[in-house]
């Protein structure tokens, strides 16, 4: 709404004869009013409605499970058939290793001595035949005599050998040579033997169900809500004025400050504030306008949210005051109302942009 207010002074009135309701009738000189017409009052009434009706309804109650453990099967018994070799043991076996035998010694013959008297002439008898030797004839026939003579035998004793053993053996035993062989002997025969394998078993965990699903009834409550409405308490209308200083009509600056490239308010700041604004809106019954402004550094879009921003931070920090949001306008207006040369481009010193960065302030009228 467009904002109307109305300055008098008191040179005005008693020169023009201007009367107004409301007004002094002798103002002093340098005295500004400020025409405030009273708003309606209004008052929030709570009214509780029934906006859905009991029912009843059906709820599936689902079914319930429970865990259990389960010994379970999961490799039968079997048998199998194991080869058990033999078994063996090692004993010394004798053997001859050279026969016996029966060597043969010769034994000589052996001889004894005897004397055998042999007959080397027989015993002889007959006639012998002689010649004289004194022969006197010339026939020597004449002078034979004849003899029968008898001659013994003519023995000779020889020596000889007797036998008295002939040649022969002698029987001379030879033993036999004897000895050991090692010898691996089966002690158990190989054999299959049958092993019996186990069944093999595990646990399982399953769910089973521990009650069925079922269905219950609920009622449900009806659904109430409250409806704030904001009646007329007061009716308005009336038309007041509120003497002001006359400087507070113009914006004025307030040394609010910021912190850097921020909207939230310094301590400092804050008791800026509560010095400077709040004894003026508890005291008169005004309207102010919070007006925040920027240097022309950075973004022209962004500096014009900004500076709302911090307008509007004052303003927030008045209504926990207990200030009527009513009363307060905020405004940011960015880097469009510079008070010297340093717009875009133009160099300048800190101080001079300082300037530019400001919250201002000023009384208005009804709105």
């Amino acid at each position: 709404m467009r904002t109307n207010f109305l300055l008098l002074s008191g040179f005005f009135a008693a020169t023009f004869g201007v009367a107004a309701q409301g007004l002094p009738d002798n103002p002093d000189p340098g005295k500004c009013y400020v025409k405030c017409i009273t708003k309606d009052e209004f008052e929030e009434v709570e009214e509780t409605v029934e906006v859905h009706p009991a029912y009843t309804k059906l709820e599936v109650v689902p079914a319930t499970y429970k865990t259990v453990e389960e010994r379970v099967l999961v490799k039968e018994a079997s048998k199998k058939l194991v080869y058990v070799p033999a078994v063996y043991e090692t004993t010394e076996v004798p053997y001859v290793k050279k026969e016996g035998r029966t060597d043969l010694e010769v034994v000589p013959a052996s001889f004894g001595d005897d004397t055998k008297t042999f007959e080397v002439y027989p015993q002889t008898s007959g006639w012998e035949y002689q010649t004289l030797e004194d022969c006197p004839s010339s026939n020597k026939e004449d002078c034979i005599t004849a003899c029968f003579v008898e001659y013994p035998a003519q023995s000779q004793d020889v020596a000889i050998t007797t036998l008295v053993q002939d040649a022969g053996t002698n029987n001379i035993p030879v033993s036999e040579e004897n000895t050991t062989y090692t010898k691996e002997v089966i002690k158990e025969p190989a054999r299959m033997e049958e092993v019996e394998i186990p069944a093999e078993y595990a646990t399982i965990t399953r769910q089973v169900v521990e009650t069925p699903a079922t269905t219950k009834e609920v009622t449900v409550p009806a659904e109430y809500t409250t409806v704030t409405r904001t009646v007329l308490k007061k009716k308005g209308g009336i038309t007041t004025w509120e003497e002001i200083d006359c400087e507070l009509l113009n914006p004025t600056i307030l040394p609010i400050f910021y912190e850097y490239n921020s909207a939230r308010l310094t301590p400092k700041s804050k008791q800026v504030i509560d010095d400077t604004l709040l004894p003026i809106l508890r005291e008169k019954n005004v309207s102010i306008e919070l007006m925040s402004h920027t240097d022309s550094r950075g973004n022209d879009d962004y500096n014009m949210a900004l500076s709302q921003q911090r307008a509007e931070s004052v303003v927030n920090y008045l209504v926990a005051k207990g200030i009527s949001r009513s009363r307060l306008l905020a405004k940011g207006y960015g880097e469009t109302r510079l008070v010297n040369r340093c717009s875009n481009g133009v160099e300048c010193s800190e101080a001079e942009h300082q300037r530019n960065r400001r919250t201002e302030f000023r009384i208005l009228g009804n709105q």
